[in-house]
């Protein structure tokens, strides 16, 4: 069964740390690009970070140099570091995988996503 579990979130205060984990079960994530979303309830999911499967990294201008996203494809996993966090991060954190070298949509496969709550 294909399957992307994501792992990690949590509630943590303002200018902390949290780090997502992204594993695959079924596939191996070798020849994918993995995307982290993230979503309130009602409103859109929008991109975050992405890794491509030649470990090319981009990250929306609101996260960066604050998320580090990596891959270890010996894990069959991918991580999503989140510092200096603040109440604008409070989101549902989903990640996704695509069959390809660059980051692109769409994506193929979906995980159920792991809340971050950043609250003092």
């Amino acid at each position: 069964q294909v399957q992307l579990v994501e792992s990690g979130g949590g509630l943590v205060q303002p200018g902390g740390s949290l780090k997502l984990s992204c594993t695959a079960s079924g596939f191996s994530l070798d020849e994918f690009a993995i995307g982290w979303f993230r979503s309130a309830p009602g409103k859109v999911r929008d991109a975050v970070s992405c890794i491509g499967s030649d470990g090319s990294t981009h990250h929306v201008e609101a996260v960066k140099g604050r998320f580090t996203i990596s891959r270890n494809n010996a894990e069959n996993t991918v991580y999503l570091q989140m510092d200096n966090l603040n109440s604008d991060d409070t989101n549902v954190y989903y990640c996704a995988a695509v069959k390809a070298t660059l980051c692109q949509g769409p994506y193929d496969h979906w995980g159920q996503g792991t809340q971050v709550t950043v609250s003092s």
